[in-house]
């Protein structure tokens, strides 16, 4: 039987907060998404990807390094909206993996098992989550938590430590933001209610346990992490060196 195809899709926006114009940043030579970008290049599993942004400075540096663009909205609320109108041409069955745009690290591994686990369809989304350990990301509400059931079904997600007495037991886990969708239900989620634990913890995947839906969560072991401060792009600096983050990735 013909595996679905997998199209990643990467949301990318100018604004930002702690870290303006942080996609078309060069870091060795090279952008963010350009880093991003090569990254996904080396998942087996993924056909095609698309950087989806409303923005033409981040679209001319997408084409200058010969990556594909697809022009959105500017007035999407979240990165699932802007994905959703990226998709909306996209075959119903084909696998959606949404990438961060500020993950210059991601593991190729953890996007091809996270692909893998989709092609399941025992949920509506797939996600990833790696064991976390150290109290300090375990406190820091910016690291999202997250609680699975003995099936590894998401129970919950958290900005807050969960369970509790996690650190001690060795059972607290860092949710990484990737996920995979099916085109069909990333056009029935963005039409969805936001729900109250949705907006209470200011974290889109609630709505979708709030509404009934399932979320696989893969357990992986990954050591990426997101640039959302200058603080994260220094260290990213130092990671890339002179070789960049993967051989793979020249």
């Amino acid at each position: 039987m013909k595996l679905e195809t997998a199209i990643a899709i990467i949301p990318a926006r100018f604004q930002s907060t702690r870290l303006p114009g942080k996609p078309v940043i060069e870091i060795n030579g090279k952008t963010l998404i350009e880093h991003v970008y090569r990254r996904v290049q080396c998942a087996e599993s993924v056909e095609r990807i698309l950087v989806a942004t409303d923005d033409e400075r981040i679209a001319s540096a997408v084409r200058k390094f010969g990556g594909e663009v697809t022009m959105t909205h500017f007035d999407h609320k979240s990165g699932t909206d802007r994905l959703a109108e990226a998709a909306a041409h996209l075959p119903p069955d084909a696998l959606v993996v949404n990438i961060q745009g500020d993950e210059p690290l991601i593991e190729p591994d953890v996007i091809d098992r996270a692909v893998a686990a989709a092609r399941h369809r025992d949920a509506q989304i797939v996600t990833v989550m790696t064991r976390l350990t150290d109290p300090a990301a375990i406190a820091d509400p910016n690291r999202v938590k997250v609680v699975v059931d003995r099936n590894g079904f998401a129970l919950y997600f958290s900005r807050s430590p969960i369970p509790f007495g996690g650190s001690s037991s060795g059972t607290t886990f860092l949710h990484l933001g990737l996920y995979v969708y099916r085109v069909e239900f990333l056009k029935e989620f963005t039409r969805l209610e936001r729900a109250p634990l949705e907006i209470a913890e200011s974290l889109e995947q609630l709505r979708a346990l709030e509404h009934g839906f399932r979320i696989r969560v893969v357990e992986v072991e990954s050591e990426s992490w997101g640039i959302d401060t200058p603080v994260d792009l220094e260290r990213f600096k130092s990671a890339v060196g002179n070789k960049g983050p993967s051989e793979k990735d020249k």
